[in-house]
């Protein structure tokens, strides 16, 4: 069952993957068009076949257009903020009833449909649900299989056990490359550095600290999952050892287990986030 309040992948949030997806889109719309012959076109303005074809090939990259821009703008949302699933899927509903409505305005302005405008309207919808839903949920799955295959071949390339040893985290740098694994029961946050991070950990009661290079978005993305929870923009802590969580004058602050001097800020950004899953663990 999908938990609707998880951040979704970053895989569909790639830029290659929304270029995919944008022309294969476009692909099975203009095939969907002229074998499907949807909006009542061949019937209710007699064209030929070639002449559907090159109606349908102007409408389709016209249309698609919506999702382009679209696209564009849910990229850099992603950037600013985290998007979680329920959200991606309101925003799919988004651009099938906005295509829709450019189709149906197209019919009334261009071809003078004379049929009802809500008539018009929900059947646009209907079809456009169809071109959009099928070929986003196969990308998602096609995605989905490319990243588990990618991320099996880093795993036989560097040597990371194919099989995860239970409580281990492991540490890629910015080109996939192992670099850093421990006990997540010694991890207790990450700070970031420029273009590094500092992954700050327990060895034998004493505080140490690793080097790697890398970022925050990134190790987000890998360690999906785990009981890193993303507070600032310069730092990630492990949920599991956070001792409390309290509001100070400049907002909510953070204190780790075995660390009392120690005292970790809470952007407004991450707030929700933070309350939700320390709001999840205690329940």
């Amino acid at each position: 069952m999908f938990d609707l309040q998880k951040e979704i992948p970053a895989y569909l949030m790639l830029k290659s993957n929304i270029v995919r997806l944008i022309l294969f889109t476009a692909f099975f719309a203009l095939i969907f068009i002229n074998v499907y012959a949807p909006f009542g076109v061949d019937v209710w303005f007699h064209t030929t076949r070639w002449q559907l074809l090159l109606y349908s090939s102007v409408i389709t990259l016209t249309g698609v257009l919506v999702v382009v821009i679209s696209r564009i703008i849910m990229y850099h949302t992603r950037r600013a903020k985290l998007l979680r699933l329920w959200q991606y899927l309101i925003w799919v509903l988004a651009e099938v009833f906005f295509m829709g409505l450019f189709y149906t305005l197209y019919q009334k302005l261009i071809l003078h449909d004379h049929r009802f405008f809500p008539d018009l309207l929900t059947l646009s919808v209907q079809n456009t649900a169809l071109v959009l839903l099928l070929p986003y949920s196969v990308l998602w799955l096609y995605f989905s299989w490319e990243d588990k295959k990618t991320r099996l071949e880093k795993i036989r390339e560097e040597g990371i056990p194919a099989e995860p040893v239970k409580g281990m985290i492991h540490f890629c740098d910015e080109r996939g490359g192992l670099r850093f694994s421990l006990k997540s029961d010694n991890l207790l946050y990450i700070e970031a550095a420029d273009n590094y991070v500092y992954i700050h950990y327990l060895d034998n009661g004493k505080l140490n600290r690793h080097l790697l290079r890398s970022n925050l978005k990134r190790l987000g993305e890998e360690l999906h999952g785990s009981a890193l929870v993303r507070t600032h923009r310069s730092y990630m802590v492990n949920s599991d050892k956070v001792s409390l969580i309290r509001r100070a004058k400049e907002g909510l602050r953070i204190e780790m287990e075995g660390l009392p001097d120690l005292s970790l800020p809470v952007s407004p950004t991450y707030t929700s986030v933070v309350l939700d899953v320390f709001t999840q663990i205690r329940s």
